[in-house]
């Protein structure tokens, strides 16, 4: 999403377009009189601005069917909160289908305000094999991939190469590059996104995954938590935060205020998704030119991204089945995809366009994005997702500003996140 919703901005980074495809019928795939007609789309805000255009597209050639966009707040947790509380008020609501967070899906399907999908209606097999799991539920396609994500580690290559190191591959390596590179240009050491929302799960998630853990199994029946890893992945991120190569500041920081901070030339590293790479590497930033992106470091080496991005998913209660399933093909098709790239900075899901040499050179890190994505794991999948995030975050701030151990904090995740699975 932001994206992870991201992540957001999450990931979600996570802000972009979106349709579906849902039955006017009962069942998933009916098509009845009412097939084809306007829609209302639901997203959270578009942060590149490359989203107008595209629907002016859709509109000119289908005036008959023409999609009103309605953007929810940049939070994906404010986005979450406004897109539940429309579907849980029945009837049709405002929306007819939305754009989700990837980890919102299971959320969604298993409260009955998404439907099942057809898979033959959509170019599956064109897309990246991640992004179609985050799609399905209980054995079942309830959304379709539209953007994908992955966190990277953007750096200031200048420095690095000035310092004559390579970019940080462990958690040790960055630490060190953190603590002693850093000041003696000025500069802070190394960010993410830890201020209490969804982004501080994603940021948790990737350090706890990348130190060789999880957190629940079992479509979160299951609590995993508990572990050596988990305490040394919370610890890592409480540690810079104590011992001060992590700023203080970042506390606060969500994707667009981490990402200021690297722009204007504040930090060495910074995690984030790659939209963030673009944009200071745009005309006027002060870094344009200067920065690079690697994967994320673990504690062995290369760690694990948690997988962000959004899916299509379509009101149980949604207009006009034909046009959004229409209006589906056309935003997942190549040439509409390679637009939310070149327009929107957003990772798309059809993998062809990762290995297009005209791309690549636009877009350096797609390469390490591919590998990054390839490899990602998923927020902790749950029907009750929204509550375990808010658990998360709560519990791992605890950690990151002091106010437990991070062993102490893990046992609490552990003892909380319980009482949310046997809910």
């Amino acid at each position: 999403m932001r994206w992870t919703r991201a992540a957001g901005r999450g990931l979600l980074v996570l802000a972009v377009v979106l349709s579906g495809y849902v039955a006017s019928g009962a069942r998933a795939g009916e098509t009845g009189s009412g097939g084809r007609g306007p829609l209302t789309l639901a997203t959270a805000g578009d942060l590149t601005g490359y989203l107008g255009p595209l629907l002016r597209g859709w509109n000119r050639a289908h005036p008959g069917e023409r999609v009103t966009l309605v953007e929810l707040p940049d939070s994906a947790d404010e986005t979450h909160a406004q897109m539940t509380t429309d579907l849980r008020g029945g009837d049709r609501g405002r929306f007819d289908v939305l754009n989700i967070d990837v980890n919102w899906t299971a959320e969604f399907a298993a409260a009955g305000w998404i439907r099942p999908l057809p898979g033959d209606r959509f170019p599956l097999g064109s897309f990246l094999k991640p992004v179609v799991r985050t799609a399905r539920y209980d054995g079942r396609l309830y959304a379709v991939p539209y953007v994908t994500n992955a966190g990277l580690l953007l750096y200031r290559k200048d420095v690095l190469a000035r310092a004559g190191v390579p970019p940080p591959r462990t958690w040790a390596e960055l630490e060190r590059d953190a603590k002693t590179i850093a000041p003696r240009y000025g500069l802070d050491g190394y960010a993410g996104q830890f201020l209490p929302y969804e982004g501080l799960t994603v940021n948790a998630a990737e350090a706890v995954y990348s130190a060789g853990g999880t957190i629940l199994g079992d479509e979160g029946a299951r609590v995993t938590v508990d572990s050596a890893a988990a305490r040394e992945g919370i610890g890592f991120l409480a540690r810079g935060l104590r011992e001060g190569w992590i700023p203080k500041a970042a506390l606060t920081y969500k994707e667009e205020e981490s990402k200021q901070a690297f722009q204007d030339g504040r930090l060495l590293f910074l995690r984030n998704w790659p939209y963030a790479y673009a944009v200071a590497s745009a005309r006027g930033s002060k870094v344009a030119g200067r920065i690079g992106a690697v994967p994320l470091p673990g504690r062995d080496g290369p760690g694990k991204s948690v997988l962000g991005g959004s899916n299509l998913a379509v009101n149980t209660h949604a207009r006009h089945p034909d046009s959004a399933a229409r209006l589906i093909a056309y935003l997942t098709s190549e040439r509409v995809q390679r637009q939310v790239l070149t327009r929107g900075a957003l990772p798309p899901v059809r993998a062809a366009l990762y290995d297009d040499p005209a791309l690549i050179a636009r877009f350096p890190y797609l390469p390490t994005l591919r590998a990054a994505v390839r490899t990602a794991e998923p927020r902790p999948r749950s029907p009750r997702y929204d509550q375990v995030s808010l658990v998360v975050q709560a519990v791992v701030h605890d950690a990151l500003t002091g106010r437990q151990t991070p062993a102490a904090a893990v046992r609490r995740l552990a003892r909380e996140l319980d009482a949310v699975a046997s809910r």
